[in-house]
């Protein structure tokens, strides 16, 4: 038999960056959005709602925000290398869902949410950052022919 699972989540990787690119992860903590709005937010809960209510896309970077101009290689497109930019609404709440340290009750919650793929893909989001490469599989298996 499989021990039960623990409700702790352990991180995988680098625990200050969540493996963010630096270059994200810095305009994240800069932006006033995760800065003033996000810090407001002290739950779950609180988070969810916000996600239903502001997230339109999961790019890194708000569209229009980067200057890619000139850049070539790595450092054009979407990579998030290079120029910067405005930092996505979704990018800023999968940090600030890192900060709240979540449970695998609530990642569980997230990618299996009824009200919105936002949700959802922010929860598959926070697995593919803080999960170890060789668990990967075992969370998305069930969802690989999800239609949504």
């Amino acid at each position: 038999r499989m021990p039960k699972e623990t409700n702790v989540l352990p991180i995988w990787g680098n625990r200050e960056s969540m493996n963010l690119n630096p270059l994200i992860l810095t305009n994240i903590q800069s932006s006033q959005y995760f800065k003033v709005n996000l810090y407001e937010l002290k739950t779950y809960h609180e988070v969810i709602d916000e996600i239903f209510y502001q997230v339109r896309h999961l790019e890194p970077w708000e569209k229009g925000s980067r200057k890619t101009q000139g850049l070539t290689g790595m450092c054009g497109g979407v990579r998030g290398v290079g120029g910067g930019g405005i930092v996505s609404t979704a990018y800023c709440i999968l940090y600030k869902l890192y900060t709240l340290k979540l449970t695998r009750k609530q990642v569980i919650g997230l990618i299996t949410h009824q009200d919105s793929p936002y949700i959802r893909a922010l929860g598959f989001m926070y697995i593919r950052y803080t999960q170890p490469p060789s668990d990967l599989f075992s969370w998305y298996a069930d969802y690989l022919n999800d239609t949504e």
